[in-house]
Protein backbone atom coordinates (compact mmCIF):
# COMPACT_ATOMS: atom_id res chain seq x y z
CA UNK A 1 0.00 0.00 0.00
CA UNK A 2 1.32 3.47 -0.91
CA UNK A 3 0.54 6.21 1.19
CA UNK A 4 0.80 10.31 0.96
CA UNK A 5 2.13 12.08 3.88
CA UNK A 6 2.34 15.78 4.66
CA UNK A 7 4.45 16.69 7.68
CA UNK A 8 4.92 19.83 9.74
CA UNK A 9 6.83 20.80 13.09
CA UNK A 10 5.87 24.22 14.64
CA UNK A 11 8.11 26.13 16.87
CA UNK A 12 7.15 29.23 19.11
CA UNK A 13 10.83 30.50 19.34
CA UNK A 14 13.75 28.74 18.43
CA UNK A 15 14.05 27.10 20.56
CA UNK A 16 10.32 27.28 22.11
CA UNK A 17 6.92 25.16 22.34
CA UNK A 18 6.65 22.84 20.17
CA UNK A 19 4.15 20.98 18.03
CA UNK A 20 4.08 17.98 15.30
CA UNK A 21 1.26 17.67 12.72
CA UNK A 22 1.15 14.99 10.40
CA UNK A 23 -1.27 13.93 8.07
CA UNK A 24 -1.31 10.43 5.74
CA UNK A 25 -3.79 10.14 2.82
CA UNK A 26 -4.34 6.60 1.20
CA UNK A 27 -3.94 6.48 -2.64
CA UNK A 28 -7.12 8.10 -3.55
CA UNK A 29 -6.54 10.89 -1.13
CA UNK A 30 -8.48 10.34 1.39
CA UNK A 31 -7.23 11.24 5.17
CA UNK A 32 -6.38 7.83 6.83
CA UNK A 33 -4.65 9.42 9.88
CA UNK A 34 -4.52 12.81 11.66
CA UNK A 35 -1.75 13.32 14.43
CA UNK A 36 -1.10 16.53 16.52
CA UNK A 37 1.23 16.64 19.29
CA UNK A 38 2.91 18.34 21.73
CA UNK A 39 7.20 18.29 22.13
CA UNK A 40 7.69 20.33 24.50
CA UNK A 41 10.67 23.26 24.19
CA UNK A 42 12.86 22.44 20.70
CA UNK A 43 14.07 23.87 17.76
CA UNK A 44 11.84 24.21 14.64
CA UNK A 45 14.41 21.74 13.06
CA UNK A 46 13.64 18.75 15.72
CA UNK A 47 9.87 19.39 15.28
CA UNK A 48 10.49 18.95 11.61
CA UNK A 49 12.22 15.49 12.28
CA UNK A 50 10.50 14.82 15.11
CA UNK A 51 7.31 14.83 12.98
CA UNK A 52 9.11 12.77 9.91
CA UNK A 53 9.66 9.98 12.87
CA UNK A 54 6.22 9.75 13.80
CA UNK A 55 5.25 9.91 10.98
CA UNK A 56 7.04 7.16 9.60
CA UNK A 57 6.03 4.89 12.76
CA UNK A 58 2.12 5.38 12.30
CA UNK A 59 3.15 4.53 8.58
CA UNK A 60 4.85 1.35 9.35
CA UNK A 61 1.51 0.29 12.01
CA UNK A 62 -0.55 0.84 8.84
CA UNK A 63 1.02 -1.51 6.61
CA UNK A 64 2.52 0.82 4.05
CA UNK A 65 5.22 -0.08 1.35
CA UNK A 66 5.89 3.45 -0.09
CA UNK A 67 5.59 6.36 1.83
CA UNK A 68 5.25 9.86 -0.01
CA UNK A 69 6.50 12.56 2.20
CA UNK A 70 6.08 16.20 2.01
CA UNK A 71 7.21 18.88 3.76
CA UNK A 72 7.64 22.18 3.71
CA UNK A 73 11.63 22.09 5.26
CA UNK A 74 14.14 22.21 2.83
CA UNK A 75 16.68 21.23 5.34
CA UNK A 76 14.45 18.38 6.15
CA UNK A 77 14.00 17.33 2.43
CA UNK A 78 17.55 17.66 1.49
CA UNK A 79 19.48 16.13 4.45
CA UNK A 80 17.28 13.43 3.83
CA UNK A 81 17.69 12.71 0.43
CA UNK A 82 21.46 13.39 0.89
CA UNK A 83 21.99 16.92 -0.52
CA UNK A 84 22.78 18.22 2.82
CA UNK A 85 25.28 17.24 5.55
CA UNK A 86 23.81 16.98 8.62
CA UNK A 87 26.01 18.92 11.25
CA UNK A 88 24.13 19.84 13.99
CA UNK A 89 24.37 17.03 16.96
CA UNK A 90 20.56 17.09 17.97
CA UNK A 91 19.53 16.75 14.37
CA UNK A 92 22.23 14.20 14.25
CA UNK A 93 20.62 12.10 16.66
CA UNK A 94 16.72 11.89 15.46
CA UNK A 95 18.23 11.44 11.92
CA UNK A 96 19.39 8.14 13.18
CA UNK A 97 16.55 7.29 15.10
CA UNK A 98 14.64 7.69 11.82
CA UNK A 99 17.30 5.08 9.92
CA UNK A 100 17.24 2.88 12.40
CA UNK A 101 12.80 2.91 12.08
CA UNK A 102 13.04 2.52 8.47
CA UNK A 103 16.02 0.13 8.29
CA UNK A 104 13.62 -2.51 10.43
CA UNK A 105 10.48 -1.54 8.40
CA UNK A 106 10.11 -2.59 4.75
CA UNK A 107 8.69 0.80 3.93
CA UNK A 108 10.81 2.46 1.06
CA UNK A 109 10.13 6.75 1.29
CA UNK A 110 10.12 9.69 -1.09
CA UNK A 111 10.84 12.91 0.26
CA UNK A 112 9.40 16.00 -1.51
CA UNK A 113 10.01 19.55 -0.35
CA UNK A 114 6.78 21.96 -0.83
CA UNK A 115 5.72 25.34 -0.38
CA UNK A 116 4.44 26.05 2.92
CA UNK A 117 0.86 26.76 1.35
CA UNK A 118 0.25 23.52 0.07
CA UNK A 119 1.35 22.60 4.15
CA UNK A 120 -1.71 23.84 5.45
CA UNK A 121 -3.09 21.21 7.00
CA UNK A 122 0.21 19.97 8.83
CA UNK A 123 1.19 23.23 9.92
CA UNK A 124 -2.47 23.87 11.75
CA UNK A 125 -2.06 19.80 13.55
CA UNK A 126 1.42 20.77 14.49
CA UNK A 127 0.20 24.40 16.01
CA UNK A 128 -2.76 22.59 17.40
CA UNK A 129 -0.64 19.95 19.12
CA UNK A 130 2.02 23.12 20.59
CA UNK A 131 -1.71 24.76 21.43
CA UNK A 132 -2.94 21.00 23.58
CA UNK A 133 -0.02 20.55 25.28
CA UNK A 134 -0.87 17.11 24.96
CA UNK A 135 2.78 15.32 25.13
CA UNK A 136 3.09 12.52 21.91
CA UNK A 137 4.62 9.33 22.26
CA UNK A 138 7.60 9.58 19.61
Amino acid sequence: MTLSAFIDGASRGNPGESGIGVLLQDENGKNIALISGYIGKATNNIAEYTALLVCIKKASQLKCSKLLIHSDSELLARQMNGQYKIKNNGIKKIHQQVMHVLSKSSISIEIEHIGREYNSDADSLANAGIDSKRRIKV
